[in-house]
């Protein structure tokens, strides 16, 4: 079994577990049930912000533990105080060493938008995801099937959540359909874990334009930012970057000031081109 599988194996049984032990019902009586969700999209496209979802991110498969102590409350409300248009937190305990709890503080600290990052394989982890207080929640179009894709959209749309796509090639783009507000293309291969940014941009023209774009794992430049932007990006997710520092949020608010500075000067350069 490659990575993928054995997290998805793991899945079925932490779900069906949780089916017994805290059933919809109990799911539908939390404070954030009845609570407006924050739009996504909305922030993303803010001008004020340059599309950076922060994530906090414990470890990873691949890397083994990343930050084990960091403070989802400090890091979470240092992320927005440095510019970031929104939060992506891990609730993947096993994995990922993540837990609802986690994405319930966040929300406990921030207004913005929060999106779940978990492996949905059953519309209970959608109603999950409303209950903890997430914005938006992540469907993987490697995981699922073009069907389900549209029946977990259309039910998290019918909840007040936004939909972010995961796709990893152009056949995957097949699972878009109008119930998706976002599409994300990973640079991880979730069968190995290997990142290749050139995957976004390979894709980019690929994602039709009535769609939020999202370039997602293994950027850690200020100009892969530039770059992916002028090829029509809108979000960036960014985890390992920030949390391998001991304080990831100062981590996000320096990277986020070399953006700022790299798109000054990438203008110049073009000012500079034209006027000669």
């Amino acid at each position: 079994m490659n990575i993928l599988d054995k997290i998805i194996s793991q899945k079925e049984k932490e779900v069906a577990e949780r089916k017994s032990l805290y059933p919809i019902k109990l799911l539908e009586r939390s404070t954030f049930f009845e609570s407006p969700t924050v739009s996504f999209k909305k922030y993303l496209l803010r001008e004020d912000k340059v599309g950076i979802i922060a994530e906090f991110k414990r470890k990873s498969p691949s890397k083994g533990i990343i930050n084990k102590y960091a403070d989802v409350e400090r890091t979470s409300i240092g992320y927005m105080q440095a510019g970031a248009s929104a939060l992506s937190v891990l609730t993947d305990s096993e994995f990922f060493g993540g837990k609802n709890e986690d994405l319930t503080i966040a929300r406990k600290f921030n207004y913005c938008p929060i999106l779940r990052k978990d492996f949905i394989i059953d519309e209970y982890q959608i109603v999950e995801a409303k209950s903890i207080g997430a914005d938006v929640v992540l469907l993987l179009a490697n995981v699922l099937s073009a069907a389900q894709i549209k029946q977990f959209a259309e039910f998290a749309k019918s909840m007040g959540l936004e939909v972010l796509l995961e796709i990893r090639d152009k056949e995957e783009l097949n699972s878009v359909n109008q119930f998706v507000d976002a599409v994300g293309v990973n640079n991880r291969n979730l069968k190995d874990f290997s990142v290749n940014v050139s995957q976004s941009f390979d894709l980019a023209k690929f994602i039709p334009a009535d769609f939020i774009k999202i370039s997602e794992s293994g950027i850690d430049e200020a100009k892969t930012i530039v770059e992916l932007k002028e090829a029509g990006f809108n979000g960036f997710l960014m985890g390992e970057t920030f949390m391998k520092s001991s304080r990831p949020e100062i981590a996000c608010a320096n990277f986020i000031k070399e953006v700022y500075a790299f798109s000054v000067g990438a203008n110049t350069g073009k000012n500079n081109l034209i006027q000669a």
